[in-house]
């Protein structure tokens, strides 16, 4: 496993390299639907990486972003849950909070997790049961047990939420997520129908930092699902995860209704 997480972890950042090379350049961009942007580069990634991830691994299935999904993946021991910009819309600004999201999923759980985020310098990677590392540096996060105060990556912050602190706010998910693991944020919440290749890696780098992570209702997250997706996602450190749960509760009942 230690050859498998090497191997993945120079896989991201060559196709970091690459799409880094493009930021803020001149290339072809559209909305799949209203309000979610694509562009040449996504799809280059993604094809970039499930030729060099589908050597490493010729039996796992494939769930990613850019690519039409295909239930034949239901039926794989492992799968490679890929986002190839997670973050697009940051990608499309010119601004750094994106990064390229790889995880390998077995029976529902990740078992290796990567982030190469190369416009903020930062290169996030994990094993299950070996801990989580930041440019080579191990993770922990944060101890905070009360929730008021407790910082959250946020633009605004809503009323019934004012005893909470706003910190920067990465359009990339997954680097929300991987800011719980490293103790620059003590919760991150979403409380809508998301995609699992949009927290896979990051909730492995944040659950073997210490945090706790479940979907937006508090409970567990499993992987390579029919559908491919989760009710949100609630990553926070471990002494404020039932308050949060708490808190969010009605606002998550609300939301799950499609």
């Amino acid at each position: 496993m230690a050859e498998l997480i090497d191997a993945v972890s120079a896989i991201a950042t060559e196709v970091g390299a690459r799409v880094h090379a493009r930021w803020q350049d001149e290339f072809k961009r559209w909305e799949k639907v209203p309000g979610h942007p694509v562009c040449e580069v996504d799809l280059e990634a993604d094809a970039l990486l499930r030729e060099r991830l589908s050597a490493l691994d010729p039996e796992a299935g494939w769930l990613s972003e850019e690519t039409v999904d295909n239930a034949e993946r239901l039926t794989r021991v492992r799968v490679w849950v890929v986002d190839p910009i997670d973050g697009t819309r940051d990608y499309l600004r010119g601004r750094p909070g994106w990064a390229v999201s790889i995880a390998l999923v077995e029976g529902g759980r990740p078992l290796i997790g990567v982030l190469d985020a190369p416009a903020r310098g930062e290169h996030w990677r994990a094993e299950a049961g070996k801990g989580a590392t930041r440019n080579g540096a191990a993770l922990a996060c944060g101890d905070r047990t009360v929730l008021a105060g407790a910082r959250v990556q946020a633009d605004v912050l809503p009323k019934v939420d004012a005893d909470l602190v706003s910190v920067q706010r990465p359009n990339s998910i997954a680097l929300r997520i991987a800011m719980v693991a490293a103790g620059e944020a003590d919760l991150l919440a979403a409380l809508r129908w998301g995609h699992e290749w949009d927290i896979a890696a990051a909730a492995l780098i944040a659950q073997e930092a210490g945090a706790v992570v479940t979907d937006a209702r508090g409970q567990p997250l499993r992987y390579n699902s029919t559908r491919g997706e989760a009710f949100g996602v609630l990553a926070t450190v471990p002494g404020i995860h039932a308050a949060a749960v708490e808190r969010l509760a009605g606002r998550a009942a609300s939301a799950i209704i499609r």
